[in-house]
């Protein structure tokens, strides 16, 4: 009997279950059954089920409304909503999780499942299921949420980033991307150091985050194991430190910043591409603890992306400078002084590509202290296209060095092109100054004209006839480039450029050439200033997507002296309104020069004279002013043009509508005359200040 009784207490602690009813198994397991009929409304739960909802006999009433007691009101409503559209729809099953409040306020995730009984016509009589405490299954489905979360995070990160960096050109463009706005968030960590490996020392070139400035102190580390960053890159190793202290104290050097830096953990990682370390990446972190392996994962991961990124960016550079370098070997190395002005020019390089362009700039001294200036673009964007520039350049200043005039310079520079074992072509805008007598010819070889600023701060753009561009125009035998004839008065200023000032992808030329007009208005007048102005407002404006040849003239003011001022102007024949400013510049100078008496009969004068020039010759005029002191303080105005057939004074009839100009001239003015200028002449006339003409007259 005592045996027997013994093998039964064996057999029981062998196995829990042995012995029991199905309802104690069940409730050792945390599920029970219930039954509820549904016409009377009670609702059966056995031992194990009552376990589940933590309830005893004699609490529930044995209806759906006694188990709120236990389930929270917000879960009753769904449960319900859950079991009544399962009736209506006439399916066989229901069920929902929802949460049971324990008596000793923990809240459990329970489960139930019921099955739906019905009559012959489909009513639903009664639903049988069971219940069952889910919180460990929970558990686990939200452990593996949270890890699925924190992967889909991780491949959004290497997404970002790898986006991010596909736009980077240049080292410049990659840190700009690792510091940029977001880009620590994109990398999903709180503070970052970027540093390349550069004549046998880690260089740091990229900090972000708070109070790591204080690592600008450090910019060169030796490439040794004296530091985390330097040792991931000597060994090739990551490194990663939950423990900053720890670390300052493993390596001494570094203590006195990992103190002062506000972070907990730190990943070291090297840079390696094509089995080479280029460099290394610290990415900081605080309130970590530890690194997954997930984590570390994405960090190494992170590293070759951005180890890629600075490889293509260091081989871009390094072709840039080449390419650049060679390019600007072909430009003038520097610009010869000249005498009665300034010249200033400016060069850009297109910042996309690896490519250079053929655009060139050249100032020329020529014979007879004249001076030629040219501006060019030879077609494409590679080194081809600037070595071409570069001989295309030479052979140009040869042809104008040996003084032969601009339209047989750029026809001798179109038929060397044509000669070249290419089947490029270059437009040029060229243009031969006299600074002395401001006289200008210019021609264009498809190329965009000059533009000219006014001492008065108008601006326009004369019409300068052309041809076609460089090589073709050898091509197609049309080596015709016409020359046109401008007048550049002292303080007006010539610019001439390549398109890529003017242009922008997707819009006109001329809202360029607006822009340009409009900057050379608003900018300073010196020649270096005004090109600086220019530089800063269109680059930046367009983008810098070209290579940009820039070239300022500037003839020097001559306003005279105190004693006797002087004004220039310029009037263009095509200039409507040119008459009207020069006659107001006129008024508006006596009045300065205290001599208001004399506006009225110097304004008419000038207007005939001025008239004259601009009808009865191809060109425009330069109108100059000025005091002449001694030995009688005296205007005299002069009307210059390019015309060698001098005026004469006519006796017109009582019906004639002209021939007056210069009878009015001769009673307005106390003395009058003409006189040869170079290839033109200069129609001239005095007002005494001491007594007006009109009065005398």
């Amino acid at each position: 009997m005592a045996a027997a009784e013994r093998n039964r207490s064996e057999q029981g602690h062998q196995d829990p279950g042995a012995g029991t009813g199905p309802g104690e198994r069940l409730a050792l397991n945390g599920m029970g059954s219930f039954e509820w009929e549904l016409g009377s409304g009670t609702f059966e739960l056995d031992e194990a089920g009552l376990a589940v909802f933590d309830l005893e006999p004699e609490e529930f009433d044995r209806t759906p409304e006694g188990l709120g007691l236990r389930i929270l009101p917000k879960d009753g409503v769904l449960l319900a909503d859950s079991v009544q559209n399962a009736l209506d729809s006439g399916g066989e099953t229901c069920g929902s999780y929802f949460t049971v409040q324990r008596r000793d306020g923990v809240d459990q995730w329970t489960h139930a499942q019921g099955r739906i009984l019905r009559d012959p016509d489909g009513q639903p009589r009664r639903i049988v299921g069971i219940v069952r405490n889910a919180t460990a299954e929970l558990a686990h489905a939200t452990v593996l949420r949270k890890l699925e979360s924190a992967r889909a995070q991780q491949a959004t990160i290497v997404q970002r980033t790898t986006e991010a960096l596909s736009r980077a050109v240049t080292v410049d463009d990659v840190t700009a991307t690792l510091t940029g706005p977001g880009a620590l968030e994109r990398l999903g960590a709180d503070g970052l150091a970027l540093g390349l490996v550069e004549n046998g020392a880690v260089k740091i070139i990229a900090l972000s985050g708070e109070s790591l400035e204080i690592l600008n102190e450090r910019q060169f580390t030796r490439l040794d194991s004296s530091l985390p960053l330097s040792q991931a890159v000597v060994t090739r190793k990551a490194r990663f430190a939950t423990s900053l202290t720890e670390l300052a104290n493993e390596f001494p050097l570094l203590a006195e910043y990992l103190n002062r830096i506000r972070f907990d953990a730190a990943a070291y990682l090297p840079l390696i591409a094509q089995a080479q370390a280029i460099g290394g990446l610290v990415l900081f972190y605080r309130r970590r603890s530890e690194f997954s392996p997930e984590e570390r994962n994405l960090c190494l991961g992170l590293a070759g992306i951005v180890a890629q990124s600075l490889q293509r960016a260091l081989l871009f550079d390094q072709e840039r400078e080449f390419a650049t370098g060679l390019q600007a070997s072909m430009l003038p190395r520097r610009i010869p002084e000249i005498s009665g002005g300034e010249i200033a020019v400016r060069y850009h390089s297109a910042w996309s590509g690896r490519e250079v362009g053929g655009d060139w700039y050249d100032v020329i001294a020529l014979p007879r202290d004249r001076v030629g200036i040219v501006v060019g673009d030879v077609q494409g964007h590679d080194t081809h296209a600037a070595a071409i520039m570069g001989q295309l350049r030479i052979a140009l200043r040869a042809y104008a060095g040996e003084g032969h005039p601009p339209s047989t310079v750029l026809a001798r520079a179109s038929r060397f092109l044509a000669e070249l074992d290419t089947e490029r072509f270059a437009t040029c805008m060229y243009a031969q100054v006299d600074l002395e007598t401001g006289g200008v010819r210019a021609v264009r070889a498809g190329h965009l004209g000059p533009l000219i600023r006014h001492t008065d701060g108008r601006t326009g753009w004369p019409k300068v006839r052309g041809g076609l561009p460089l090589g073709l125009a050898s091509v197609f035998e049309q080596e015709d480039f016409p020359e046109t004839r401008l007048d550049l008065v002292p303080g007006e200023t010539l610019v001439l450029c390549t398109d890529g000032l003017v242009e922008e992808p997707g819009t006109a030329i001329t809202q360029g050439m607006d822009a340009l007009a409009h900057a050379v208005r608003s900018g300073p007048q010196e020649a270096g200033a005004l090109a600086d102005h220019l530089s800063d407002r269109l680059w930046e404006r367009w983008g810098s997507g070209d290579d940009v040849a820039l070239l300022v003239l500037r003839r020097a003011p001559d306003p005279g002296t105190h004693r006797a001022p002087r004004i220039h102007q310029y009037i263009h024949q095509a200039d409507p309104e040119g008459l009207s400013e020069a006659r107001y510049a006129l008024r508006q100078a006596l009045r300065d020069w205290g001599m208001p008496e004399l506006a009225d009969d110097v304004e008419l004068a000038a207007g005939e004279l001025l008239v004259n020039a601009l009808l009865h010759t191809d060109g425009g005029a330069v109108l100059t002013m000025e005091v002449l002191p001694e030995p009688v303080r005296r205007i005299r105005l002069w009307v210059k043009d390019r015309s060698s057939v001098w005026p004469r004074r006519r006796t017109p009839g009582e019906a004639a509508t002209t021939g007056r100009g210069l009878l009015l001239v001769d009673a307005l003015a106390s003395h009058w005359g003409v006189e040869s200028r170079g290839d033109g002449k200069a129609v001239w006339c005095e007002f005494d200040a001491a007594r007006s003409p009109r009065s005398a007259w």
